[in-house]
């Protein structure tokens, strides 16, 4: 088969791409940095004509030009599975919503579910001379995605990365039409540096982690610190197998820490999907250390126990006494998702010598310019329970990590109010003795 021949044959403009959404159709538009761009703009130019389209996607990594139109509620919905800052404002105006599912069931809910996808567009690499488009750092559930979907489109972007690993290519037989876009350059998403309390909460992280560890690090500027602060240590043989891949992994491959001698997918630093800096996507670019694959795999908690050592670090918003954890909400707002906080957090105690991490600031300053904990004794109304107490490991804070496991309520009461601010510890007594998970012989740490 001539594959430029036929690669001619589905070549279409952005805007003919665009005519074939109708009104009622579920278009899937990709992952972080593939959402779409060329097609994007057409789809926007013709949405004030039609109605009832639901399109799906999750953490946005730009503003998508169909949310641009005028009321796009009365045009559009936007369905998200892993919500960014972009999402949580179209929420607030009232057309985006989030679908709550553990990340790691995505490609099966694909696969099963009566939803299909009418129609799915999304950025991918230059066709190679076999035929093969490449996903990019995106593997996730996009392979699900194409299966399923009745018109697949794929934008052509040449600063996409090439990523090695699994069903991370697409041949030009399983695509229906061809759009060379505008070669953006990649969204990027740098970390903040961090602040005093992120070293000061990843110092209490990092005495935990031991030589020949395989770390999964979630996103923000606390990981960054961990990965300095491993760079900077006697660690050594320190490993991947992470849902999101960051620079703070880049920054270890530097430092000679990362290996990925680990028991299973030896060599590879393994992520489902990625979202950084140009230093990221450049080391993932053709690097076959790096081991692109779909998220029933990576979050699989079975996956997961089979790795010795296994550290899972990620961020949450707040906890309640008694050990749950909220990390996708502030009450009814939903501000990211539940992703694969959970299968981490199980797959690491499951893991020979594995244990997770699950960290917040001991306060926040509220919306009235008040201090207030982040250790309470319930969850605020609305807030959604992201991992339960009876899975919840270490929690930590700017003050030291509590191991929950195992625990009784008091034990827990006792340990969490010892991390908490000294501010709120005599408050938090109070409330733990009205709960009656306080004993009188409780010591604070």
């Amino acid at each position: 088969m001539d594959f430029k021949q036929m690669y001619q044959e589905k070549l279409v403009s952005a805007e003919k791409a665009a005519s074939v959404i109708k009104s009622g159709d579920w278009v899937d538009y990709g992952w972080t940095t593939a959402t779409p761009i060329a097609v994007d703009k057409e789809i926007a130019k013709r949405l004030p004509e039609l109605t009832d389209v639901n399109f799906r996607g999750g953490i946005l990594m730009w503003v998508p030009e169909i949310f641009k139109i005028e009321n796009p509620a009365e045009h559009m919905t936007w369905n998200s599975w892993h919500m960014s800052g972009i999402e949580r404002k179209a929420i607030a105006q009232g057309f985006c919503y989030y679908a709550p599912l553990r990340y790691s069931e995505l490609p099966r809910y694909y696969r099963e579910s009566q939803n299909k996808p009418d129609v799915a567009v999304f950025q991918v690499s230059p066709m190679d001379e076999h035929g093969f488009f490449n996903f990019g750092p995106n593997a996730s559930h996009m392979a699900a995605v194409c299966e399923t979907s009745k018109v697949v489109i794929v934008e052509v972007n040449e600063n996409m990365p090439i990523a090695h690993g699994y069903q991370t290519q697409l041949n030009l037989y399983g695509v229906d039409y061809v759009v060379e876009g505008s070669n953006s350059p990649l969204a990027e998403l740098p970390a903040k540096e961090p602040s005093e309390i992120d070293k000061k909460i990843a110092a209490h992280v990092v005495k935990n982690i031991q030589s020949h560890s395989t770390l999964q690090l979630g996103i923000g500027s606390l990981p960054l610190c961990i990965g300095q602060m491993i760079a900077d240590s006697d660690l050594r043989n320190i490993n991947a197998h992470t849902e999101m891949l960051t620079d703070a992994y880049v920054d270890l491959f530097n430092a000679g820490k990362l290996t990925g001698n680990k028991p299973i997918d030896k060599g590879k630093a393994v992520y489902t999907f990625a979202g950084g800096t140009k230093k990221l996507y450049d080391f993932i670019d053709d690097n076959p250390i790096c081991c692109n694959a779909p998220v029933d795999y990576v979050n699989s908690i079975a996956t997961i126990a089979k790795i010795d050592n296994f550290v899972s670090v990620n961020s949450c918003i707040q906890v309640d006494l008694y050990g749950q954890v909220c990390s996708e909400s502030a009450g009814h707002q939903q501000i990211s998702g539940t992703g694969g906080q959970l299968d981490f957090v199980l797959g690491a105690f499951q893991s020979n010598g594995g244990h997770s991490f699950l960290c917040t600031p001991s306060t926040r300053v509220n919306s009235k310019g008040e201090l207030e904990s982040l250790i309470t004794p319930g969850l605020a109304p609305g807030s959604i329970v992201t991992t339960p107490r009876m899975a919840t490991n270490y929690i930590v804070t700017e003050y030291g990590a509590a191991d929950l496991k195992g625990k009784t309520t008091w034990e827990r009461a006792e340990l969490l109010i010892g991390i908490a601010h000294p501010k709120f510890r005599d408050e938090l007594i109070k409330e733990a003795e009205r709960m009656g998970i306080w004993k009188n012989s409780s010591k604070i740490l």
